[in-house]
């Protein structure tokens, strides 16, 4: 059950997804900022925590489908 842990193909992979989240989540930040930006004042707050909350439940969603 454990065996990936000695493959260095594992860890591999392992390190590329883990690169791949930053990157995305960083271009998530990046977008989500531009989009809030062109609300009014009031609603800015509220749609910047909906917008990050469903990017990261869609991430772990795509990310749990994996396994």
């Amino acid at each position: 059950m454990f065996e990936w842990i000695a493959s260095p193909e594992a860890w591999v992979a392992l390190a590329t997804l883990m690169a791949l989240e930053i990157v995305l989540g960083i271009d998530n930040i990046i977008f989500i900022s531009i989009l809030v930006g062109r609300l009014p004042e009031q609603q800015r707050n509220k749609a910047r925590k909906i917008g990050l909350s469903l990017a990261m439940a869609s991430r772990l969603v795509l990310l749990f489908s994996l396994a």
